[in-house]
């Protein structure tokens, strides 16, 4: 993944056209908001106009005659303000977070649809940093932000009228401004995109500590490694309080900057309109006018620039967001395999054909950088219901040619059949229906026991989530509970075992009765009971059903039908437990090893 700060980059239109397409989706809210933003604008206008008639006439020529009318007016257009800002303000909250739900749900939408390769190269403090704080942030500044600076603008062209209607000498003082104000912001526009940037990608750092700070708490207290950690995360937030000082510093001078240049033309209106009115050009109403307007100038001016600093910090934010929202997956089906078989939200399942099992590696080779093959021409031929055991040593391609075959990843030459079709020319989703697959950590999700069995398949009953938790042994266990199936599991499943929570993925996958039945070292984290249990269960579960085991206790596979002994990506052995054996090949060599290992430490068990 690419450094999240590479230097100064132009503001990139693009990033923004995609935010504000999300804005306008729903129109009505903008087109309200136009409304009430003109209104607004119309009312700012009224309001020194009212002050000017009132000074002139009630103050200067004494007249009263007026007065009630001007009373009834004034209330109405106070009233009609009030009412104008608050409805500007809901709408303004309506967009902010329509704005923020849809950059979620375009980007939760969008995570479902990467591939594999993708959460193995990105960080998850990553993606929880975009999903949070940049959401929040694009949504505000767009809610608010945008829209002040449409109403700034709005009010700076009406006064700027005005003021030019009124009296044309003192309303160019105001013009010749705006062009200083502009220089003034592109010299401080790309300073502060480039500290917002660099705090940004600090920021995404102190977000990932935090994760892998409450995911790794068990081993940071084993390790006793807190003051390292506690060093590293002190380093980092003070890296990101480095950058947002600075970027503070020059929004405010920036800002501080404009008030001045401000403030001098307010004081240059004031005197030349004095001067004007000493020589009876003007009125006095009338140099309360100007000065008001100018002053009103200013305002929005003030606003346009503290907004735009805002924009140049939400930039970023943008960026990272949208770079989220618009990635996209390195695994995808051919247009004419979607036509047929659906997308990922839109399944066509009348379509879908039924798996008979056979699973067919042709000349398979594979590497995730060039110079480090993984599988290199590798070939196996797997009959309908047969089982599958894949073993060797670490870094042997075992798990990578599970991935292949779960098609998270895809060859790099040769093709991988199921039932003599190349699974690429059926559907990803097709595949995945069709997988039963069991991990060597189990993945639970927060709710209760039945729940996350039915997701191995949404529609099953009750009856069928018992079913299959008998089957795999899991059921008597449940029936100690209080709730029974109805029991929490908690957080990632942490109110149960690791041999608990493995048996519920098992049911998981069975309740789902896949064709193809993948357990990657399923056993291999579970107390010896439960592999037990589980070691019955299979016997049964296998059965006709096509299945492919890596196994790291090499004493769960000895009933595979093949055990297919792996080493740099080839096969350099294969046949039944009992052929292997009588090689006395590499297959021997591991399993006596391991046989022995075993053996000494249950006598080392029994001495104590």
């Amino acid at each position: 993944m690419q450094d999240e700060f590479d230097g100064l980059k132009k503001v990139q239109l693009s990033t923004w056209k995609r935010v504000i397409d999300i804005v306008f989706q729903n129109k009505s809210h903008l087109v309200k908001l136009g409304l009430f933003m003109a209104g607004i604008t119309v009312l700012d206008i009224i309001f020194p106009q009212l002050n000017r008639y009132a000074i002139d006439v009630f103050f200067i020529e004494k007249n009263m005659e007026t007065l009630l009318p001007f009373i009834i007016v004034s209330v109405l257009v106070a009233i009609g303000f009030g009412l104008l800002v608050w409805a500007f303000i809901k709408q303004a909250i309506l967009i902010e977070a329509t704005v923020s739900h849809e950059l979620r749900r375009q980007a939760f939408d969008n995570l479902q649809r990467l591939s594999f390769s993708y959460f193995d190269k990105t960080p998850q403090g990553w993606v929880m940093a975009r999903m949070t704080s940049d959401a929040s942030r694009l949504s505000e500044v767009i809610s608010w932000g945008l829209l002040d600076m449409l109403w700034a603008l709005f009010s700076m062209v009406f006064i700027t009228v005005a003021l030019l209607a009124t009296n044309i000498r003192l309303g160019l003082i105001i013009v010749t401004i705006i062009p200083i104000m502009f220089l003034i912001s592109q010299f401080f526009r790309k300073r502060i995109l480039t500290q917002e940037r660099l705090s940004k990608k600090h920021n995404s750092h102190v977000t990932a500590q935090f994760s892998e700070a409450f995911l790794g708490a068990k081993t940071t207290k084993s390790l006793v490694i807190e003051t390292e950690n506690f060093t590293d995360f002190y380093q980092s937030t003070g890296n990101l309080k480095r950058a947002g000082i600075k970027s503070i510093m020059l929004s405010a001078v920036y800002t501080s900057l404009l008030l001045v240049i401000a403030y001098v033309a307010v004081s240059v209106t004031m005197v030349t309109g004095s001067i004007a009115v000493l020589d009876q050009i003007i009125t006095v109403g009338t140099l309360q006018l100007i000065i008001a307007y100018t002053i009103n100038f200013f305002e929005p001016m003030l606003v346009i620039s503290e907004k735009i600093a805002d924009l140049q910090n939400a930039q970023a934010s943008a960026e990272r967001i949208v770079e989220l929202i618009e990635t996209q997956p390195e695994i995808v089906d051919k247009k004419e395999v979607e036509n047929v078989y659906g997308s990922l939200l839109h399944t066509k399942k009348e379509n879908w054909e039924t798996i008979q099992g056979q699973v067919s590696f042709k000349d398979l080779t594979f590497y995730y950088k060039e110079d480090e093959i993984i599988l290199d021409h590798f070939n196996l031929d797997v009959k309908k219901g047969q089982s599958v055991a894949l073993v060797g040593h670490t870094g042997s391609g075992k798990t990578t040619l599970i991935n292949l075959l779960s098609r998270f990843y895809e060859p790099k030459s040769g093709s991988i059949e199921i039932d003599g079709k190349d699974y690429r020319d059926r559907s990803l989703q097709w595949l995945h229906q069709q997988l039963g697959y069991v991990l060597q950590s189990p993945q639970l999700f927060s709710t209760s026991i039945k729940e996350n069995i039915l997701y191995g398949r949404l529609d099953a009953t009750d009856e069928e989530v018992i079913e299959a938790s008998k089957a795999i042994g899991l059921h008597p266990f449940v029936m100690t509970l209080e709730k029974g199936y109805d029991s929490e599991v908690g957080e990632g499943g942490n109110l149960l075992s690791i041999g608990q929570k493995q048996l519920i993925s098992f049911a998981r996958a069975l309740i789902a009765n896949p064709r193809i039945l993948i357990l990657d070292e399923a056993t291999s984290s579970i107390d010896s009971e439960s592999e037990l249990i589980i070691q019955e269960a299979t016997k049964t579960i296998l059965k006709d059903r096509t299945s492919f085991i890596v196994a790291h206790r090499l004493s769960t596979i000895v009933e595979a039908d093949i055990i297919v002994m792996l080493e740099m990506g080839k096969i350099i052995e294969k046949g039944t437990h009992e052929e292997l054996i009588a090689k006395k090949g590499h297959y021997y060599q591991l399993y006596k090893n391991q046989f022995f290992s075993q053996q000494g430490l249950i006598e080392d068990w029994l001495k104590t």
